[in-house]
């Protein structure tokens, strides 16, 4: 029997746990300023509170489709 390779884990998952921003993306969209460590995570907070608000709306309006107009 062939020993079983070991699975690689991603470093920046290890250290960012579930982020639903990209840090690569964040970073690219800041063209004149550097961006610090711990505003992703305040980032993905408030990404996370928009789409619980838009959510909440939707329901109310009776859809289960989230659309621009929630947010």
């Amino acid at each position: 029997m062939a020993a079983r390779k070991k699975k690689k884990t991603s470093r920046a998952k290890k250290t960012t746990g579930d982020l639903i921003i990209s840090k690569a993306r964040t970073k690219a969209a800041s063209k004149k300023c550097n961006v610090g460590g711990e505003f992703y995570g305040a980032l993905d907070k408030v990404v996370r509170k928009l789409i619980a608000d838009a959510e909440a709306r939707a329901i109310g309006n009776k859809r289960k489709t989230l659309k621009a107009v929630d947010l």
